[in-house]
């Protein structure tokens, strides 16, 4: 490769890795945004006037208002942030179980290893949206509910990444001189494979976000999910369902689009942490 072709394809790298750097930011952004805007709008969007019912957008109301006069930018707001909340217990809990098997799974011998890969085989194999309904409906429904149904049904793949990750590392010349002076493999999981692994805990962490955000809004809108006194996105796409027959589209266009550009937000830090952390994605 001659030198003009090598600063060529570092210049390509860089602006790559500056371009994924931009684009978390500006997701990052507008996520802290629609949180802080939940916090200050107070009362805004839960007091009735019905005076003001099913008024279509205008200035006064960019996403018009629904059927007991509500501002609807307001209410797809704090559904956003409901949203929000509920998918960061979620995808903590199930990062957790993730790491723990994987932990599990690559120092407690082949006995573990082989029980974590029959369950990641079992609970991938199983049809998701089914598993979710069966295990929300089974605990009752409610937040609760719900947070345990995706934390327990999202940790098979991050289980996948961080075992090869731990096996990987077991070869590794300082992991076999801590064997060497009779380490523990739980002091070498402690002192060695976790802090290893925490870009990619953090980097599942933030792409398992969006799916936990979609799916509680599936079951809410199924009406297995979050209780129906919440602003959140799933009750509402589930309230425009009888209006948009009469014509009120924006009953449920709007927080729809919202609820899409919240998860393309995630999406966009996630793949930035990802080609910040990993070498080898930033080359691509």
């Amino acid at each position: 490769m001659t030198l003009a072709a090598h600063h060529g394809e570092t210049a390509r790298r860089l602006n790559g890795r500056a371009t994924a750097a931009i684009l978390a930011a500006s997701g990052l952004a507008i996520v802290l945004g629609v949180l802080v805007a939940a916090g200050l709008l107070g009362q805004t969007g839960i007091r009735a006037d019905f005076a003001a019912r099913l008024l279509p957008p205008s200035l006064a109301h960019p996403f018009g208002t629904d059927p007991m006069g509500r501002d609807m930018l307001a209410r797809t707001i704090k559904g956003l942030a409901v949203s929000l909340k509920v998918g960061l217990l979620a995808a903590s809990f199930s990062v957790v179980i993730a790491t723990a098997l994987a932990l599990a799974a690559a120092t407690l011998g082949r006995g573990a290893d082989a029980v974590v890969s029959f369950l990641v085989d079992a609970t991938m194999g199983l049809p998701h949206l089914v598993l979710l309904i069966l295990i929300s409906f089974a605990l009752g429904g409610g937040t609760t509910a719900v947070i345990i149904a995706v934390a327990v049904t999202h940790w098979p793949r991050l289980t996948r990444i961080l075992r090869a990750e731990i096996l990987q590392l077991r070869h590794a010349e300082y992991v076999t001189v801590s064997r060497r002076f009779g380490r523990s493999w739980w002091f070498v999981a402690r002192h060695h494979f976790l802090p290893h692994l925490v870009p990619q805990m953090l980097v599942g962490l933030v792409l398992m976000f969006p799916h936990a955000i979609l799916h509680e809004a599936g079951l809410t809108f199924l009406g297995f999910g979050l209780e129906p006194s919440l602003p959140a996105i799933g009750i509402l796409l589930s309230e425009s369902m009888r209006y948009l027959t009469a014509g009120r589209w924006w009953l449920g266009l709007f927080p729809g689009l919202s609820l899409l550009l919240v998860v393309l937000c995630f999406d966009a830090i996630g793949n930035g942490l990802r080609t910040l952390t990993d070498p080898r994605a930033s080359q691509e």
